[in-house]
This record gives structure tokens, sequence and C-alpha cells, in this order.
């Protein structure tokens, strides 16, 4: 949308709730697109379904072919809890066949995640938002201090849109800490994966998540094996041009 400013959308509603912006942004856009995996993604689809009516509500998810068999039923138990379509998406089965037969199933504890990321999630995401206006994430600030600090409730995508086809992304829960985000779930019984309740905090693929310990930082749990900074695999990029102008995306 050329006429929406996520700066103005920013000085306008960065002080708002969470729900107050997914408002916002409905009404700017009259749709909203939602991404799916994480306990904060649960929570925007249970906000998003009380601002917009249902068929405005897109929801897609991301099945890389390495989810834990807890996330997969829990994608499930989504859809019928809120009687919505989730849009799952699946990486391209060829390139999945060359990496593995190419350097094997695990070849991301060697060589990075990125490359195994860009199959499995990236390009699948980019086919997915190809020509939308808009999409909603649950990021966070405190999620990854380290690329999401400077993180804003509105921004252009740049990873995923271009100066022909811009492409926004809103943040609704920019501003929550994770102990908010779970206080909305209690309250408002909202589902979540099972895996939280073993020490998961920020959930990925299985070979690549592993619970954290008391006093560790949630992405910690994530690609464990490489430097701690600039954890992203790929889906938010931007986060770590932010930081570095050569990070890789």
């Amino acid at each position: 949308m050329a006429s929406f400013d996520p700066n103005r959308f920013v000085l306008e509603h960065d002080q708002d709730t969470p729900k107050e912006i997914l408002r916002a942004a409905y009404q700017a856009f009259g749709e909203l697109t939602l991404s799916f995996s994480g306990a904060e993604d649960v929570v925007l689809i249970d906000l998003a379904l009380k601002v917009a009516p249902k068929e405005d509500v897109h929801v897609f998810a991301l099945d890389t072919g390495r989810l834990h068999p807890e996330t997969y039923a829990f994608i499930e138990r989504i859809r019928a809890h809120y009687d919505i379509a989730i849009d799952v998406r699946f990486p391209d089965s060829e390139a999945v066949q060359a990496l593995v037969r190419d350097k094997g199933l695990f070849s991301f504890f060697h060589d990075g995640h990125q490359e195994c990321c860009g199959i499995r999630k990236v390009a699948p995401l980019r086919r997915r938002l190809a020509g939308l206006p808009m999409w909603v994430t649950g990021q966070r600030r405190d999620q990854s201090p380290g690329t999401r600090s400077s993180l804003q409730i509105a921004e252009h995508d740049h990873g995923f849109g271009s100066d022909a086809s811009p492409l926004i992304k809103v943040n609704p829960l920019t501003h929550w800490s994770s102990e908010e985000a779970w206080t909305y779930i209690r309250m408002f019984d909202v589902p979540y994966n099972p895996l939280h309740e073993r020490g998961f905090v920020s959930i990925g693929c299985e070979p690549c998540t592993r619970p954290t310990l008391p006093g560790q930082h949630e992405r910690e749990g994530r690609w464990w094996w490489e430097n701690q900074e600039g954890k992203e695999c790929g889906l938010h990029s931007t986060n770590l041009h932010a930081i570095t102008p050569d990070a890789p995306g």
C-alpha cells in the first residue's frame, strides 16, 4: 500500500496496546495476514479475531519438514480451536533433496544454519508474501537484544518487499515482554505448544532447538552450536542488517 507510512503509524500508535495496533492495521489494510509458529503468534491470532472478521484474518505456517511432532499437533489444535484455515507452506522438494543429497541431513551443524533455513523457511515465505501489502509477526524487542532491539511496531520489510512492491511488517508485540505474552495466554486460556512445559522457549525445527537452562536467554535454545550474536534464520533478515550491513540474510 503506497499511501501507508510506517513512520507515521509508529508516531500515532507506538503507545497503543497490541490489540489497538492490530485494529489500526486492519483499518489501514482491510485484512490481516499472520505468520504462525510460536506462542506469541497465537496471541496475535486471538487478538486479530477480536478486531477483524474471520474472513479477513489469514493465517499461514511454514512446515520445514523438521518440526517437532508436538508442533504439528499444535498447528492442528489451533486450526480446530479457532475454526480457521491455516495455510501450511512447504519447501521446494527438489531443493531439499539436492541439499540432503549433497550435504546430508545435518549439514547445518558444520556449515551453519543459513543454507538449510534458506531452503526450508525463507524461500517458502518469500513465495507466500509475494504481492502482499503487509504481514503481521509476533516479534518482540526482548526476544533477541542483539538483532531486535530497534524493532518498531511497523516498518518496511526490505527483505521480502521492494520499491515496486512494498511490503509492510507490523509487529504489535514489539514492546511486550515474554511475561506479558504469557500473562495474556493464561488469562484468556490461549492454546500453546506443550513443548513450552518441557523448557522449550523459542521453538523451531527439532534438530536446531533445545530447552534453555535457568538464566539463559530464550534464543540460546536455537542453533546453540553457533555464535550467540545475530541469531536469525532469515525470516527477519532486516534485523541483521540493522546491526551490520554485511550480515547474511
